[in-house]
């Protein structure tokens, strides 16, 4: 793993942009859902919503879900998530294949199947191979923020800050401003700038921002 964290940075031209989510809708829904996905078997976390928001953008910038084979950028027709597992002994990342083709339950579902079966290992090799895009959540442990390496071959990886409840200016329906609380956190895009231009990576997290903060529950 080290061998390959050193090779990416040094084949890669990483860089990182950071964009700061309202997660107010997101955990409404998640509070209503929670129970009903659960006796379905799935886990409704924050996690599950960002999965379903980073398949939306990666539809529609099929660039940031694409690889470099040392000459050529080659697009991929498949979404496979990879979702980032911490465990006593390492990190491992099991892949959700076909991404873009599962319903939010599904993805509660698989997330949850995958990670319980990491923490056992009882993965087996191909759930952890074929990934196009990957999240890592630091966040859990408190991190405000990271600056993760993208994993070989693809071309973008998504840091999860902490989720917290934080002091904002709120504009009321009069148009006058005061404070208010709301439950947010920071997202961190690791791009290779070789093969994504900082336009493009801003746009994709712009939309994931607005696909999170504007969640539908039609979705659910």
């Amino acid at each position: 793993i080290s061998d390959r964290m050193v090779e990416s940075k040094a084949y890669s031209a990483h860089v990182h942009t950071c964009f700061e989510v309202d997660y107010g809708k997101v955990n409404a829904l998640r509070k209503k859902y929670k129970q009903q996905y659960a006796d379905r078997g799935g886990r409704l976390t924050f996690t599950t919503f960002l999965a379903k928001a980073a398949v939306n953008a990666l539809r529609k910038f099929p660039i940031v879900n694409s690889a470099h084979d040392g000459e050529n950028v080659v697009y991929r027709g498949d979404i496979n998530l990879g979702i980032a597992v911490a465990l006593d002994w390492g990190l491992i990342v099991p892949v959700v294949k076909n991404a873009d083709q599962v319903s939010l339950l599904g993805l509660s579902q698989q997330i949850a199947d995958l990670g319980e079966r990491a923490r056992s290992k009882k993965l087996k090799p191909d759930e952890v191979s074929g990934v196009t895009f990957s999240i890592t959540n630091p966040g859990v442990f408190g991190s405000q923020w990271g600056t993760p390496i993208i994993p070989q071959p693809t071309v973008a990886i998504l840091g999860v800050g902490t989720i917290e409840k934080r002091v904002k200016v709120v504009t009321l329906p009069d148009g006058t401003d005061t404070f208010g609380v709301k439950l947010s956190g920071y997202l961190t895009l690791g791009f290779d700038h070789r093969v994504i231009d900082g336009a493009v990576a801003d746009a994709f997290m712009g939309h994931l921002k607005t696909v999170l903060e504007n969640f539908y529950e039609t979705a659910m």
